[in-house]
């Protein structure tokens, strides 16, 4: 059931009607049967895959819980008999039974996805080497990966005392498949989604207006802008032998806006699809295309998955017991500049290698992944340097300069996103060395570019709504728009909203035989 559907519209109305007009003590209970019916729309047979995440998750939690609460008490029926030896390790024990109970649970969920996901992967690469296996029949089932990250953190939370188990099955249930962030996230976090998701909610109009106004802009950038340049992308991306050099340059800028129109479009209405009913879900992206550095950019950028792979994978491995110990074995042979920096280049490794594998079984992204490492990693090193040039030389506070930055960046960033548009890798590298060898330019002044799905009103829509999003992304440097709208007389505020609406009705890329693509992060 895709976000910008009639079916999508008229179920989350009929849920809305309902959540408000029965009692508050059903809202929870509505939201999960409706998150569950959301869910079978994709397929039946995959809530197998989101139950299985659900009761182990949940059973691993209730277990670890259970363990500290009894391993308290034990120590407070004993604490004038037993040693402060024999308390330490008893704590050691206790704690080793719940780091057994936590890797188990986070096994199975990520052993789940990985054979859901990465099997046929797999298998491709071994037949590349001289093997002969025959590829599984596997679908990826919907939001899959999405939900484990979820579970896997709720679990690590409950291990380190961040939060406490969630005793009710329902409430757990529903953080896990609520229906608006399961599709493409946010990749929500227990202690901070269970503070309004299973709490009973009045009707606030305040929230009905906030939150339809949120749906109605994801619904902009994803039927004005991100599908009507979809055509274009898909015709130069699926043949990269004819379309090289000034084309490549297209799918860069194209690509880029497209793929920012439709997340950040997702996320708008999935936002404001939980705003209507009282929930906060946290923000994916501040302004990202506004970032001066690869490194602020993925500040920015999918917030939750950064944060996600920053505290759960990043640090678990930068701080455990044998890299610490790997990096007093570097310091005291190489130096403390070698062990302060290896473990951390090691760590950060993993990490994107993870994350490009995250976002899809392929060479691909694996590869785009790692770049981002080595960009990441050389910035870091030529840190101190770009400091002294700051002092020396241009003053970081320099308007021209910071404008330069951002330039920089988003080349950078439109160069890395050509990855997702390739599956071969050599094909994304031959694109790429295409625009300093082929001489094309004029495609952008001969009409070349009118035969690739966009006519001439097409270029003058996306042009404007570039600008518009320029200058919303401006006003947003001030604060929520939608606040500063409140200042605003009523009769302006429902001229704007009133031509937003129009906008998407008159401008949406839909009409006979409309279907909409997929949002492109559902993939993932």
């Amino acid at each position: 059931m895709l976000f910008t559907s009639y079916d999508f519209i008229a179920f989350v109305l009929v849920v809305l009607i309902l959540y408000y007009v029965l009692p508050k003590s059903f809202q929870k209970y509505l939201l999960l049967l409706a998150s569950i019916a959301f869910y079978a729309f994709s397929g039946p047979v995959y809530l197998c895959y989101l139950f299985s995440a659900v009761i182990t998750s949940y059973t691993a939690g209730r277990l670890m819980d259970k363990n500290i609460e009894s391993s308290k008490q034990y120590l407070m029926d004993h604490k004038d008999t037993i040693s402060r030896e024999g308390k330490k390790l008893f704590k050691a024990r206790q704690k080793s039974r719940r780091k057994g109970i936590m890797v188990t649970a986070i096994v199975i969920n990520i052993g789940v996805l990985s054979v859901v996901k990465y099997t046929n992967f797999i298998i491709g690469n071994i037949n590349a080497l001289g093997g002969r296996l025959s590829f599984l029949e596997l679908a990826l089932p919907l939001g899959i990966s999405y939900y484990t990250l979820m579970s896997v953190g709720y679990l690590v939370d409950i291990y380190r005392g961040t939060v406490s188990a969630e005793k009710n099955f329902i409430d757990y249930a529903l953080f896990l498949s609520f229906f608006p962030h399961i599709v493409q996230g946010p990749i929500s976090r227990y202690g901070d989604l269970s503070q309004t998701l299973t709490k009973p909610h009045d009707f606030e109009f305040k929230n009905i207006a906030f939150g339809a106004e949120r749906i109605l802009f994801g619904f902009f950038k994803k039927l004005v802008i991100a599908d009507r340049l979809f055509p274009v992308v898909s015709a130069i991306a699926d043949d990269p032998d004819t379309y090289k050099g000034a084309y490549i340059l297209c799918l860069m800028f194209f690509y880029t806006l497209e793929l920012y129109a439709d997340f950040t479009g997702g996320i708008d209405i999935t936002i404001g699809t939980a705003e209507l009913f009282g929930i906060r879900l946290t923000e994916n992206f501040v302004r990202p295309y506004f970032s001066k550095s690869l490194k602020e950019y993925w500040r920015r950028w999918h917030i939750s998955m950064g944060e996600w792979f920053k505290d759960y994978l990043f640090y678990p491995i930068a701080m455990s017991s044998g890299m610490q110990n790997f990096s007093k074995f570097l310091r005291k042979h190489f130096g403390p500049y070698i062990g302060k920096r290896l473990p951390v280049y090691i760590s950060s490794f993993i990490v994107w290698f993870m994350t490009g594998l995250w976002h899809g079984a392929s060479w691909n992204f694996i590869v785009w992944g790692l770049l981002n490492y080595v960009i990441l990693m050389i910035s870091e090193e030529f840190e101190p340097l770009t400091q002294r040039f700051h002092e020396k030389c241009i003053p970081l506070e320099n308007r021209l300069y910071q404008a330069f930055m951002v330039i920089r960046t988003m080349i950078m960033v439109s160069m890395l996103k050509i990855f997702d548009c390739y599956a071969n890798v050599g094909d994304v590298f031959r694109s790429i060395g295409s625009v300093f060898t082929t001489s094309n330019y004029s495609i952008f002044s001969d009409g070349s570019l009118l035969n690739l799905g966009m006519d001439v009103f097409d270029y003058g829509v996306i042009a404007a709504t570039t600008l518009l999003l320029f200058v919303l992304s401006m006003i947003q440097r001030r604060g929520s728009i939608r606040q500063q709208m409140l200042s605003l007389p009523f009769a302006v505020r429902a001229v704007l909203i009133s031509a937003l609406f129009i906008g998407v009705l008159l401008l949406g890329n839909y009409g006979i035989g409309y279907d909409s693509s997929q949002f492109i992060y559902n993939r993932f």
